[in-house]
């Protein structure tokens, strides 16, 4: 095999196998690993590892999936996730997220551990595949007047109602709410249930653009980096200019040297 290889230069081999499709690399490595030349056979060596780390997210995925129809059962399953629950500024945003078992949608992972760019990729992904999408914006004002569990319990009924589709399970991150029926509360459940991750990616997403927005509207108050959670910057511009009206007063207390609002 090796003197068949001979006329290929060990760079063009090497690049091939950087390049390849994952699925095409037991072939390839199959073709050269009898290549004498230590140029190759780290080529193949670095390819197959780029072939087990793919092969273990394909796994990590395809449990998400599993454990969606565990705790989901047969029926129409809808995941549910929030974001925003802790900032001092900005909506809570709730979003949920009915998938179909196939095709699956590589990525899917709790939304914070995910950086920006790979959840805005992974986003418009779960947007093409999805069997349906619902969200829910909270204003800061609603949560000062109703606080943040009442907030929390609302706002996953009306993104559930706004998915379109009556689900026969709803699937949620964290503690029980009680906030519809069939529910089924999973700790951790946006890093282990593909439509509970769905919701937080889309949530996230939906969420911070809403605050990039915010901030071209209240300039220095640093919107669009803290996502109106309390950053050093943020706090700095609250005692210094006071609340703007997508602040949540109730949490602000401890910043504010006045009432005022900006």
């Amino acid at each position: 095999m090796a003197n068949q290889n001979s006329t290929a230069k060990a760079a063009e081999i090497s690049a091939e196998l950087a390049s390849a499709p994952v699925d095409d690399i037991p072939a390839l490595v199959e073709r050269y690993e009898d290549d004498p030349r230590s140029q190759v056979r780290k080529a193949c060596e670095r390819a197959m590892r780029r072939l087990d780390k793919e092969l273990a997210e394909r796994e990590r995925v395809d449990a998400m999936y599993r454990a969606m129809r565990e705790y989901g059962g047969g029926g129409v399953v809808i995941g549910v996730d929030e974001v925003g629950r802790g900032s001092v500024a900005g909506p809570l945003t709730v979003c949920a997220v009915c998938l179909p078992d196939e095709p699956r949608i590589s990525g899917l992972n709790d939304s914070k551990q995910l950086t920006p760019a790979r959840r805005e990729l992974v986003a418009a992904r779960i947007a093409e595949v999805a069997l349906a999408i619902g969200i829910a914006n909270i204003p800061a004002a609603d949560i000062d007047h109703w606080g943040m569990a009442t907030c929390l319990r609302r706002a996953v009924a009306a993104a559930v109602e706004d998915a379109g589709i009556v689900p026969d399970s709803v699937l949620m991150d964290g503690n029980p709410l009680g906030a519809v029926p069939n529910e089924v509360d999973i700790v951790h459940g946006d890093a282990r249930v593909a439509c509970i991750a769905a919701a937080s990616i889309v949530a996230k997403v939906t969420r911070d653009a809403h605050m990039v927005e915010l901030d071209a509207l209240f300039p220095g108050y640093h919107f669009a980096e803290s996502k109106g959670y309390a950053s050093a910057d943020h706090i700095a511009a609250i005692k210094a200019h006071g609340l703007t009206e997508e602040h949540r007063v109730s949490f602000c207390g401890n910043f504010l040297e006045s009432g005022r609002l900006f």
